[in-house]
């Protein structure tokens, strides 16, 4: 909780003048007891009736003071409970950029959106109402208290006996309820993710006709939540009719002690009337102890989440004196490189050497460590032995930033934002000119299919837009890429979905790209034939390396892959 108090300084003049509000208003609602009181025994019993019109107008000016007042309060803690959320959401957003790949390796974006909605809400309601009502309920309470013992101090302790043991049944339903309420928020992301997933894949699920399967998963989990919930509930239960119980038998017993002073004389019964209306002010806020307790369990509950987060640092690294060179030339060399993650070896002794506008062709069976050569490249994660070098450079010695500027990916699956094609093109690329991103469209092909749309480049894609095909979307990331003017352009498995034809007009754009050192994963010969150097990678070691005729030459494993493509020409090309 100490960042949300934080935060809380930062914009601490909303909850100081809001507080002094509060002051103002309660010390007006004080007056209205003694009002009464002179109303009762003066008006009414002792007739003297020019008192009333006084007395009435008292009444009306400080009810609408405190209606005032009460706008302002509310207006000001709920401005600034607002920025303080909107101050936390921001740095916790920023803070999980910040994070490496690794980090999202293991967490699921079911758990990152709860925890950037649901548990940055929570923490909200408690600063805005919460702190709010805690604030105004203790100032009834103390002031209240006060207020009886000057009127008749034997009654106020008849008022106030009962009043520590309310507060010990609070504070055990706050450690009681706060157990749940974490569980409550770890079940919350069960489902949000399971609703994330399915209905993002509903097309999938569909098509394999496992909707019932999928219901069953999330009534399960549903009613999961559904049992903590009633838990919550039976906790709430078990103690809330106890605080209940206990204020309404103080107001019974200070009405049946205050009825016995009355009979005796010691009080007047608008001494009683005033009194009576006292004990309401203290009792309300032990009411009121048991909401807030829950208020701040649930808080709590979510700030203990949140700050997990904020533990996480990253992993990737930016030396504290990084070299910076004038111009990216784009040379690449692994020397020895190895990747271990996740206690398995990806990687072993890998060596290769990109000349600067050179293209490096990768290929091998799924799972043999290719998008690992190329996630090492701009550093998505570091490797574990070796060193990879960037025009001479140590890229550990790098800016972070400089590193990534310089290298354009097409990542093996195409995500694309819902918002138009333009401006998912333009992504990482701002204030590029027009007509380059639709040279880029053309170049990746992709201006055949975006001519037929209803607004062309101005239409909105992704989760919320049009459906487009898993080749169109490849070509739309191939676009994007090549708008990014980096030295380095990768391209992993980037033409799987594409046909034959687009395929080669794609390709020759790229190798057109001579100022660019291009590293391209593929799976077909079609998309490595030519390029400088081609490696064949199984469990993470080269074994086969040399341009196309070389391993054609070789007869061994690229040899196989090309007979398996090209069948009926594979042996009049060799020869």
């Amino acid at each position: 909780m100490d960042r949300i108090f934080s935060y809380i300084k930062q914009f601490k003049w909303y909850f100081i003048v809001g507080t002094s509000f509060i002051f103002i208003s309660i010390g007006l609602d004080m007056l209205n007891p003694r009002l009464l009181r002179v109303a009762i025994d003066e008006v009414i019993i002792g007739g003297r009736m020019e008192l009333l019109t006084v007395i009435l107008a008292a009444l009306m000016g400080i009810t609408i003071t405190r209606a005032v007042l009460g706008y302002s309060k509310e207006l000001l803690f709920d401005t600034g409970g607002q920025r303080v959320v909107e101050r936390l959401r921001q740095e916790l957003f920023a803070h999980l950029q910040s994070l490496s790949f690794s980090f999202f390796d293991k967490i699921n974006t079911g758990e990152l959106m709860s925890r950037l909605k649901e548990d940055v809400d929570n923490i909200f309601r408690l600063v805005c109402f919460g702190g709010m009502l805690f604030i105004e309920q203790v100032v009834y309470f103390t002031v209240a208290t006060v207020m009886l013992f000057t009127i008749h101090w034997r009654l106020a302790l008849v008022a106030v006996a009962l009043m520590p043991f309310i507060a010990w049944i609070a504070f055990r339903l706050e450690a009681k309820i706060g157990e749940v309420f974490g569980k409550i928020s770890d079940q919350g992301v069960k489902i949000n993710t399971t609703a994330q997933e399915n209905l993002a894949g509903v097309r999938l699920v569909k098509a394999f006709g496992r909707e019932k399967y999928e219901i069953l998963k999330f009534f399960t989990q549903n009613k999961e939540n559904y049992d903590l919930r009633v838990e919550q509930a039976m906790i709430w239960g078990r103690y809330f009719p106890l605080i209940e119980f206990l204020t309404n038998l103080a107001v019974v017993l200070v009405i049946t002690g205050g009825g016995w002073f009355v009979i005796r004389e010691e009080i007047s019964i608008g001494t009683l009337v005033a009194f009576s209306n006292y004990i309401y002010m203290i009792i309300w806020p032990m009411r009121m102890l048991g909401w807030l307790t829950n208020l701040l369990a649930e808080a709590r509950a979510s700030a203990g989440k949140i700050e997990k987060l904020f533990a996480e640092k990253p992993v990737i690294k930016e030396k504290e004196n990084p070299v910076a060179p004038r111009e990216i030339r784009g040379e690449i060399i692994f020397d020895r490189v190895s990747f271990e993650h996740n206690g398995r070896l990806i990687l072993k002794d890998i060596s290769f050497r990109v000349r600067p506008g050179g293209t490096l062709a990768i290929m091998g069976m799924t799972g043999a460590g290719k998008s690992s050569i190329i996630n090492l490249i701009p550093r998505y994660y570091d490797c574990t032995g070796g060193t990879i070098y960037l025009d001479g450079i140590d890229i550990k010695d790098l800016p972070l930033q400089l590193l990534r500027s310089e290298v354009s990916v097409v990542m093996q699956e195409p995500f694309l934002f819902s918002n138009t094609i333009e401006e998912n093109v333009r992504f990482g690329a701002e204030g590029v000119a027009e007509a380059e991103i639709k040279k880029a469209l053309a170049d990746a092909a992709a201006d055949d299919f975006i001519v037929e749309l209803p607004e062309g480049s101005a239409t909105v894609i992704g989760e919320r837009g049009i459906g487009l095909s898993g080749g169109e979307k490849q070509r739309l990331t191939i676009a994007r890429a090549l708008v990014k003017k980096g030295k380095i352009l990768i391209l992993d498995d980037a033409t799987s979905n594409l046909d034959m034809e687009t395929e080669y007009r794609v390709q020759k754009v790229l190798a057109a790209e001579g100022d660019r050192t291009k590293i391209i994963i593929a799976h077909r010969i079609s998309a490595v034939k030519d390029a400088d150097e081609i490696l064949i990678i199984e469990d993470g070691e080269v074994v086969e390396r040399g341009n196309h005729q070389q391993l054609l030459a070789l007869k061994q494993r690229y040899y196989r892959i090309y007979c398996e493509q090209f069948r009926g020409l594979a042996a009049e090309t060799a020869g």
